[in-house]
């Protein structure tokens, strides 16, 4: 194992590959497990140079333990040995270390992973790494050790300095190849809350952000963007709800006289605004139902727009936080607490975030590249 110190960041970043940091998230997860099984994969490991950030000891432990589950055979094909990966080793206090027991979240382990994510977003913004790949970590247990943040986005958009970010969440279908993107207009917050939380200004910074993005990250100036309604069928001109009729749509309408180049339709009837999507995902090379897809998906509230992604890419999903200086991916899964270090865990978003964050690298070099010719 190549242990680094904190004094790393002042290496420069390769100007070949990029540089990633993984936080192992917590410890009592399945975030160590996820990410040995995915950077297994040899021809993922040479797409960039990824650095693990967590605790030697427990990265130890969890490998000794998952190497017990898995045929002797087969070990090295489906579990890398961190000796052979570069980690930057996180110190835990002995007692607090002593606390943390795979499957059971508490305070230990959600302070450890606090500490990892610090670790690694300490050494991207110095410059060391280029973006980051976050294995997951467990609010409740953040919250028990004094972190009382709603998730990993809202640190790392603080510790960036950052007031504008959105969850973005990207899958591309094994069967068409289409790109399936959804940003989220609210979040973690209780659905009784969403309809005052929802104004023309969260949404105008939830748009802007999304064009930069896909400008940014995906090399789309003129996209096709839905936006999806709040009440069933839109409100039905104010029979089911006025947010569309009193709001929305004269938004809607301000939106594309200021974005002329952009094609935005809606509010979309939620219950509707899956059906293209679905099928553009389903279509097995089908190029007509893609092309009637959007570029970008605008849901306003977390079930909204998780559920039919979930439905249709849960294992292939991304979560990326969109509006910060860097990149960031992750899993679109939990800690699975209950399976973890017995060896179940699937690394197949985890291998689809590194790879998406690699490509998003890389969108972001060629997009600064053009900005700069561009000025001169």
């Amino acid at each position: 194992m190549v242990a680094l110190a904190q004094t790393s960041a002042k290496t420069p970043v390769q100007a070949d590959r990029p540089r990633l940091a993984l936080p192992l998230g917590d410890p009592a997860g399945i975030g160590a497990e996820v990410m040995l099984k995915a950077l297994a994969d040899l021809e993922l490991r040479q797409t960039g140079d990824f650095v693990l950030v967590g605790n030697h000891e427990l990265l130890m432990q969890t490998y000794d333990r998952l190497a017990r589950q898995i045929d002797p055979a087969s070990l090295a094909n489906r579990l890398a040995h961190p000796n052979d990966l570069a980690l930057l080793d996180v110190p835990l206090e002995p007692a607090l270390s002593a606390k943390i027991q795979l499957g059971q979240g508490n305070a230990a382990s959600g302070e450890a992973s606090f500490r990892f994510l610090s670790a690694a977003i300490a050494q991207t913004l110095a410059g060391a790494c280029e973006g980051i790949v976050t294995a997951p970590i467990a609010k409740s247990a953040w919250k028990a050790a004094g972190h009382d943040y709603p998730g990993q986005t809202e640190l790392l958009a603080q510790r960036a300095g950052v007031q504008r970010f959105g969850m973005l969440f990207e899958a591309q279908s094994p069967h068409s190849g289409w790109q399936l993107r959804t940003l989220l207009a609210t979040t973690h917050i209780p659905l009784r809350q969403v309809a005052d939380t929802l104004t023309p200004e969260l949404l105008t910074l939830k748009l802007e952000l999304l064009l930069d993005c896909l400008q940014q990250d995906f090399g789309l100036s003129a996209p096709r963007i839905a936006v999806a309604g709040l009440n069933p069928h839109s409100g039905e001109q104010g029979q089911l709800g006025r947010e569309e009729q009193d709001w929305l749509m004269p938004w809607l309408e301000s939106m594309r006289r200021r974005f002329p180049a952009v094609s935005l339709e809606g509010p979309v009837p939620p219950d509707t605004l899956w059906v293209r999507p679905g099928q553009a995902w389903f279509a097995r090379q089908d190029g007509n139902a893609a092309a009637q897809a959007h570029d970008a998906y605008l849901a306003l509230y977390h079930d909204q727009g998780l559920i039919p992604v979930k439905l249709m890419a849960f294992d292939r999903a991304v979560n990326t936080t969109i509006g910060l200086p860097f990149v960031r991916c992750s899993p679109d899964h939990g800690t699975a607490f209950d399976i973890a270090a017995l060896g179940q865990a699937d690394s197949t978003s985890c291998r689809a975030a590194i790879r998406t964050a690699i490509e998003l690298v890389y969108q972001r070099r060629r997009s600064a590249t053009a900005e700069a010719a561009v000025l001169g």
